[in-house]
């Protein structure tokens, strides 16, 4: 099955959608009728998904109120009058080589013979009249099986979208979260059947779920069969009559089973007198109905006029509200018309909101998949959105500035006005990551025109390559673009949406290492406005606090799979993002890991573990080592004055051990094979045997602890034969042993380990650790004997002169683990190892694609979320720039697979009080500016005349500078800062965490910034 997927394209879409939905997918044909701006964006997220076939339908002619929209047309198609479809379809042909794309030929009308739609499991419709709609809709529903029906549309600063997928829909995964497993502590004999997790243990189910009971002792029948969960709390749930049961003894686990749902759609003909509203914005939750209203007012004045209202037009206006009046009462969705709405409504009707062509056409296009696979939870049935705060403070503009100007940015024009338009051309932003996010925010500032003019411009950054995995979510990369810098080629494609882009594409990491020369102070506030675009939570923080420092409005965003977030973050007004934390994740005891796995994550993480250990930090250690000892020799000489050089013992058994050829490489493996998978299963059952009682009299081997069981080495094994492959290739690399494709073949990998001659069994006599509260220790105490053996076979290496001989030998060669290359044995390794663990403790196994997953810590992506991302941080980004008050700005959360759209008002700043006097936040920041003398008492003496508190504590990172209950602290009065801070030479000033005595104890101010000049 996985074969006819291409992972190295689709690797992160398949952890979002799974296999089963990718197949669908690849059978399936979908038409998007309309390539406006809302249409290709649409078509352009289907296509990057992977469908069979894409056909696009549009006749219209590509005109300039297209191009601050539609970003796959040119100034040149609107001279040439090409049709809007025809000038895309090549450009949408580059998405994908896996997808067809064609040109609908035929036509389609209220009048039209629309029988050839029976060709298509999906049909979408953008920005069409509703007869239309609704006569595409009837002939879907009808059909059988029925085809998926969506509509949708964007009309200046407002949206809809509508989905039927027929009568009867069946959802195969509602929410495509995996499954959650529970360890049973109890299971009670009654009606209904109370189950009870193990101490410290939650199961995270909710009532109506599935579970199906696994290695339950005592109770066996039970095991195999399917329940439905009633939650009584964290840890216990019913499971209905369990009076027929065995007592329970000892076990098991209570595995989630993920059962197909029936979900029943109306017809748009019933939904348009009864809609079913998606409600996203609970501080506007009347909006839902009035944007609804407004667009059925809107189809019935194009009905009339043949037109959109124009621009302003008061008229138009009065008139769009009549006819609004006249829809209300005859089907009564409405008890008071929000005439103020439907006004601004008609004003922005001709233009259209780019970034919210992006939020609704990566909504449609999830819809779209979710039709085409069942997999997720279908929107039911509309979802009305607005952006209607970016029109507020308009009041001072005159008429004319939201005209057309015969250019490429009216159609924003009409929404914004000439002054919102000039100050994005004027705007100076910094934008962290060029990867999805990243692409897809550089394609609304292209159609936005951010930083267009000389005053202006858009700077960038990203020190990552492009891969082949990018190419299908990031979509300004081709195939040919693959190992170029991500900067520098986004930058040269978004010039290609809009010539008139100012962009700088930089190539370096922001991070401490270029805080002083590259992204100093001086460059950040020379920026109006930064905006993340990263993929993980260091780098996120690390950008957080050079925007606090700097007092610089940030524009956080992110994606996993179908979740997504935006947060805004505005000096003096907003939290930042470090201002809230996730919770630590739970880490997994090291004897667990160790000797006690209860899940395929714990195997995997072992062998993603020992990868690490055997291929890159030993390696490093046995070259930093001969770096520092250069022979031998000076080794020997050294620990014959009492000595021991760190590391010493695990090299010198390195050097003595090291393989001469690539049977010799086997030859390790194979013995690794005896040690990881026999002899350790040996030494736990020699220490702990079957029938071991704990101190309570319960079982030693019971749930989550499972007894290993010594694995017997089979040539005949493919996975067997895999490991002793992966690592003996990966060993000789480590050593430079050479080795051609014909060594690593099963034939000649089977001759060579039936020559290995196996040590015999020896019980261990190390100590096996049970207590799940002892850590990992930092390293393994060396004994005297080790050190005798380590000094004796030293001066046999030294005897043989081997080192002299071949002076290589000194060398080794690190491997970095590269998730994505699937011809470097590293997931073989990684697999391999981990699922023969799991055959050991009877953990079921997982495929290369999981364990992939797992070890490669990969984030799953999919293109829809990011684009909806990226549309929302760019409609707060126009806001940023109205300089609108806080209660306008929206945090958004996503979840397209529920799905969920939920906004919610920025957090304000949180204040801190000292004393009752004096109070700030997180934005506020205190200077002292001294001088080469200055001393610590100056300093001290300075703070509490300025800001009237007195310091009790200074420390710089995490350094105590001065606290005087510390010893002789309080002699560091006289000292100088410089002597004390040790500022590097290009360090004009520190920033200093300063704390001052209250009544409740030491209370941390306000970040003072220390000037040494």
């Amino acid at each position: 099955m996985a074969l006819e997927i291409d992972d190295s394209l689709y690797s992160r879409q398949r952890y979002v959608l799974g296999d089963k939905a990718m197949l669908r997918m690849v059978n399936c044909n979908v038409l998007v009728v309309g390539l406006g701006g809302l249409g290709v964006e649409i078509a352009k997220n289907v296509v990057l998904a992977g469908i069979k076939t894409l056909a696009v339908y549009d006749p219209q002619p590509a005109s300039l109120l297209d191009l601050a929209s539609q970003f796959f047309l040119t100034e040149e198609d609107v001279k040439l009058g090409r049709g809007r479809a025809e000038a895309s379809l090549p450009k949408l042909r580059e998405l994908n080589p896996y997808v067809s794309v064609d040109l609908c030929t035929h036509p389609i009308s209220c009048d039209s013979d629309i029988g050839f739609l029976e060709g298509f499991q999906c049909v979408i419709m953008t920005d069409a009249s509703l007869s239309l709609q609704v006569r595409i809709d009837e002939f879907c529903r009808s059909h059988q099986p029925p085809i998926a029906f969506i509509s949708c549309g964007v009309r200046g600063v407002s949206s809809f979208v509508f989905c039927d997928f027929g009568p009867c829909f069946t959802v195969v995964d509602h929410n495509g979260e995996d499954g959650v497993e529970a360890f049973v502590g109890n299971i009670s004999v009654s009606t209904p059947g109370i189950v009870t997790c193990l101490e410290n243990h939650l199961h995270g189910l909710e009532t109506g779920d599935v579970v199906c009971f696994k290695e339950v002792v005592g109770m066996e029948d039970i095991n195999g069969t399917h329940h439905t969960v009633k939650v009584l709390s964290s840890s216990q749930f019913s499971i209905g009559d369990t009076s027929g049961f065995r007592e329970y003894k000892h076990g098991g686990r209570a595995c989630q089973v993920k059962v197909p749902k029936q979900v029943q759609f109306a017809s748009l003909a019933d939904q348009l007198k009864n809609p079913s509203y998606a409600t996203v914005d609970f501080s506007k939750l009347d909006a839902p109905v009035q944007i609804h209203m407004a667009f059925l007012a809107l189809d019935s004045f194009v009905a009339q006029c043949n037109r959109l209202p124009r621009p302003r037009d008061e008229e138009d206006a009065a008139m769009l509200v009549k006819l609004a009046t006249v829809v209300n009462e005859s089907c009564h969705l409405v008890q008071k018309l929000d005439v103020d709405f439907l006004q601004s409504f008609s004003f922005v009707a001709q233009g259209c909101l780019s970034p919210l062509t992006s939020v609704v056409g990566g909504i449609v296009a999830q819809e779209g998949i979710i039709a085409l696979t069942g997999k997720f939870s279908p929107l039911q049935q509309w979802l009305l959105l607005d952006a209607s705060e970016v029109l507020k403070g308009q009041g001072g503009s005159s008429v004319q500035s939201f005209q057309q100007r015969g250019d490429r940015y009216d159609s924003l024009r009409i929404c914004l006005g000439d002054s919102v338009l000039s100050k994005l051309a004027d705007l100076k932003l910094f934008m962290v990551g060029c990867g999805a996010i990243g692409c897809e925010m550089l394609k609304n500032y292209a159609l936005m025109g951010v930083g267009r003019r000389p005053s202006g411009q858009l700077t960038i950054t990203d020190n990552d390559l492009i891969e082949k995995s990018n190419l299908n979510r990031q979509f300004l990369f081709r195939n040919h673009h693959i190992q170029q810098p991500k900067s520098v080629v986004a930058a040269k494609s978004v010039s290609e949406i809009n010539p008139d882009l100012h962009i700088n594409a930089l190539e370096q990491k922001v991070f401490p290492g270029t805080e002083q020369k590259i992204f100093n102070d001086t460059f950040f506030q020379a920026q109006d406005i930064v905006v993340n675009a990263l993929d993980n939570v260091e780098a996120r923080r690390y950008m957080d606090g050079r925007c606090v420092s700097n007092q610089r409005p940030l524009l956080e965003s992110g994606t996993l799979g179908a979740k997504g977030h935006v947060q805004v973050i505005i000096p003096h007004l907003t939290e930042s993002y470090t201002s809230q934390a996730d919770p630590p994740e739970r880490d997994v005891p090291y004897c667990t890991l160790k000797s006690f796995p209860a899940s395929i994550e714990h195997t995997i993480q072992w062998a993603r573990d020992k990868f690490e250990n055997l291929f890159a930090q030993k390696p490093t250690l046995y070259l930093k080592f001969w770096e520092t000892y250069k022979s031998p020799e000076n080794v020997l000489e050294e620990m014959k004055r009492h000595s021991t050089p760190d590391g010493v013992v695990r090299v010198v058994k390195l050097l003595k051990n090291r393989p001469v050829d690539f049977a010799g490489c086997v030859t390790v493996a194979r013995v690794k094979f005896e040690k990881y998978f026999n002899r350790k299963a040996q030494d736990l059952l020699s220490a702990f045997p079957l029938d071991t009682k704990m101190k309570d009299g319960s079982l030693f081997w019971q749930s989550p602890k499972r007894p290993p069981t010594p694995l017997l080495f089979d040539a005949q094994n493919p996975m067997h034969l895999s490991f002793v492959t992966s690592f003996a290739r990966l060993y000789a690399d480590i050593w430079n042993v050479h080795y051609s494709e014909r060594d690593l073949t099963a034939e000649v990998i089977r001759a060579l380990v039936a020559a290995v001659q196996v040590p015999a069994f020896k019980s261990t006599t190390k100590r096996i650790e049970t207590d799940e509260k002892v850590k990992k220790p930092e390293s393994r105490e060396v004994s005297h004997d080790d050190l005798e053996v380590c000094l004796s076979d030293l001066e046999g290496i030294i005897r043989s002169q081997v080192h002299i001989r071949q002076p290589e030998v000194l060398k080794m060669s690190s491997v970095s683990f590269e998730k994505d290359n699937d011809i470097n044995g590293h997931i073989d390794f990684v697999t391999s190892t981990s699922n023969l663990r799991a055959a050991m403790y009877s953990i079921e196994s997982a495929d290369r694609f999981k364990t992939k997953l797992i070890a490669g810590r990969i984030v799953p992506a999919i293109a829809t979320t990011t684009a909806t991302i990226a549309g929302l941080v760019s409609i707060e980004l126009i806001k940023l720039v109205i300089q609108l008050p806080l209660e306008c700005f929206k945090n958004a959360f996503l979840n397209l697979a529920i799905p969920s759209l939920v906004f919610s008002e920025p957090a304000a700043a949180a204040k801190t009080t000292i004393d009752g006097k004096l109070s700030f936040t997180l934005w506020d920041r205190w200077e002292v500016k001294g001088n080469p003398s200055f001393q610590l008492q100056d300093f001290l003496t300075q703070v509490k005349t300025t800001y009237g508190c007195e310091p009790s504590m200074v420390v710089y990172g995490v350094r105590m500078i001065y606290v005087p209950m510390m010893p002789g602290h309080k002699k560091r009065l006289p000292q100088s800062m410089v002597s004390l801070l040790k500022p590097g030479q290009e360090k004009s000033y520190v920033d200093l965490t300063v704390a001052y005595g209250t009544e409740n104890g030491d209370v941390p101010g306000p970040p003072i910034r220390y000037f040494f000049k």
